[in-house]
């Protein structure tokens, strides 16, 4: 594809504004459609900001910031896309609208330009089945802000030809972009793999297996995610990913690693929607937000061995004052304890490398205090968690794991590509078929029957793919 086509896009809200820069900034002539003359001018002004503040931290010199501004046009007349050869849309998220908008583009435009659409959920397939040329229709899924987040999701549906999704593909990476191709299933990637993360988070508060703010805490310290999956929801908004929750699991007609979680339905019934309501999981009133949990306050014990250089469920136990400590295989201290014979803690997954805080859980108080002497002498902040199969850190990574071996089984992205959408679509510090690897796939296995026997629930059932490599 030409570097000098006209981009069009349809939307002047957040989205579409962050795409047109992104375009812009890459040197194309970009004409942004939208109707409602308020929208246009909030994105002439965000825009216009957005430049300014590359300049003032240096990113991008004055001169090249007029360039990018005198490339971008806004209207409200669909007549002046006419010209672009590729016109992505990015309103508002229902079917009819975006069917009725790509009617009238396809009117419009040159039978040889490209027609996109910035969708999280909908059908590629299903958007492009009234139009007359859905071979030229394909999904350029980009993630907010766009003009931060790297990640593109380019989904084919069944008609897309094969030559516009390269086209494209490498039209995305020109501007800078991680373009990873997808096939055209609810959620694509990252909304349908990143599922666990905010269910677990609420399963485990729900049946109190920490204070929220611990959970976060455990995220940031012990696996280095830049947010907690609770106040991560609180920032997205409840009411919104909530409803993806619920798009996701309709969509894939009840599956079970999927389930809605009660406790996210009960702060969107109650309008608890998160920072934008002043109050989510946590209460922001006078910009308070989450506590920071204070760490068990233990010296530390003199008889620990070095900390390994990996948390992995296979390694041997160790045993300290008579009380055996090992990493969880998704087993609770009290299972551990009653195969041992003797009082056991285990400890939930941290990332070796640089974790500062560990949880554990332990089968009684004097096992807690040895593990958390334990920690303790290896630098990390020690909390005990409720006794639940799995803990919390492990549970949730062995779960979207899970999530992302089903969609590698059901040819939605391979391994790479998955990791590539979650590190730079979601910010995860790790991509969870990499961690399975770092793990070991028949330690995950191990763990996930072992999750799945001490709750009874079928969605923890490990995926093919993982047991087909253990």
């Amino acid at each position: 594809m030409s570097e000098a086509i006209t981009i069009g896009v349809c939307g002047a809200g957040a989205m579409g504004s962050g795409i047109a820069q992104v375009a812009a900034q890459a040197g194309h002539r970009v004409v942004v459609y939208d109707v409602y003359a308020p929208s246009r001018e909030r994105s002439q002004a965000q825009i216009a900001k957005g430049l300014d503040q590359l300049v003032s931290r240096g990113k991008l010199a004055a001169d090249a910031a007029a360039v990018v501004l005198a490339n971008l046009k806004w209207t409200d007349q669909v007549s002046a896309l006419d010209g672009c050869g590729l016109v992505i849309e990015a309103i508002i998220e229902d079917l009819a609208a975006k069917q009725g908008l790509f009617a009238q583009l396809e009117e419009q435009l040159d039978d040889a330009a490209i027609l996109a659409s910035n969708t999280s959920s909908l059908s590629i397939a299903k958007l492009a089945g009234s139009l007359r040329r859905p071979e030229r229709f394909i999904g350029m899924h980009f993630f907010n802000p766009a003009t931060v987040m790297k990640l593109v999701e380019v989904v084919s549906g069944p008609a897309t030809s094969p030559a516009v999704a390269e086209a494209i593909t490498g039209l995305a990476q020109a501007w800078g972009k991680v373009a990873v191709p997808v096939a055209d299933v609810p959620g694509f990637i990252v909304n349908r793999v990143a599922r666990p993360f905010y269910g677990e988070g609420f399963r485990c508060l729900q049946q109190g297996g920490a204070a929220p703010e611990m959970i976060d805490l455990l995220f940031r310290k012990a696996a280095g995610f830049k947010m907690g999956p609770l106040e991560l929801t609180d920032l997205i908004g409840q009411d919104v990913n909530f409803a993806v929750a619920r798009s996701v699991f309709d969509s894939y007609f009840g599956q079970t690693r999927f389930i809605p979680q009660l406790a996210q339905s009960a702060l969107v019934d109650a309008g608890w929607l998160g920072r934008k309501t002043g109050r989510g999981v946590y209460d922001y009133a006078d910009g308070k937000g989450p506590d920071v949990p204070a760490p068990l306050a233990v010296p530390a014990r003199s008889d620990a061995p070095a900390r390994p250089e990996a948390a992995r469920p296979d390694l041997a136990p160790l045993e300290l004052g008579g009380v055996v400590l090992r990493f969880s295989r998704g087993r609770t201290a009290r299972a551990e304890a009653a195969e041992a014979g003797r009082e056991v803690a285990v400890i939930d997954w941290f990332d070796a490398s640089h974790a500062s805080a560990a949880g554990f859980a332990a089968s009684s108080d004097a096992a807690a205090e040895v593990a958390a002497g334990l920690l303790a002498a290896w630098g990390l902040d020690a909390y005990r968690l409720a006794d639940r199969p799995g803990l919390i850190v492990l549970r949730t990574l062995a779960q979207i794991a899970n999530a992302a071996g089903d969609a590698v089984l059901e040819r939605v992205s391979d391994e790479g590509g998955i990791d590539s959408a979650l590190r730079f679509g979601a910010n995860y510090p790790f991509g969870p078929c990499a961690w399975a690897d770092r793990i070991g796939p028949a330690a995950l296995v191990g763990v996930l029957g072992a999750i799945a026997a001490g709750t009874g629930q079928p969605l923890y059932n490990p995926s093919e793919h993982w047991m087909s490599k253990a």
